[in-house]
């Protein structure tokens, strides 16, 4: 039981730190800009309890969604330009008859 106990302690201490997240308050804007041109799309804690999914473009969106600006808070700034956030809420200009309203008639 002792020894189960302790591979299982060994086994959490040792994967924990890989399972973190990026802060984004950690690191200044550039590193986190640089962070994300280099894996295309990373979730990074941008709060205490708060986190997001950026990406580089809506290539990294899933079918149904739409990549909406976004900025996080760094280091060095309040509002970090950090590429674009996937949302399933669609623009204000989009309707249920494709993204040009029907325009093209039925």
């Amino acid at each position: 039981m002792k020894r189960l106990l302790i591979t299982a302690l060994l086994l959490v201490t040792t994967t924990a730190p890989l399972a973190a997240r990026p802060d984004t308050r950690s690191m200044s804007c550039q590193q986190a800009q640089r962070l994300l041109a280099r894996e295309g799309a990373v979730v990074m804690s941008t709060g205490r309890h708060t986190y997001d999914r950026f990406v580089v473009s809506g290539d990294f969106c899933e079918v149904a969604e739409w990549a909406y600006t976004a900025t996080a808070p760094t280091k060095d700034t309040r509002a970090c330009p950090l590429g674009y956030t996937c949302s399933s809420t669609p623009p204000i200009w989009y309707d249920d008859d494709g993204p040009f309203g029907g325009m093209w008639g039925h």
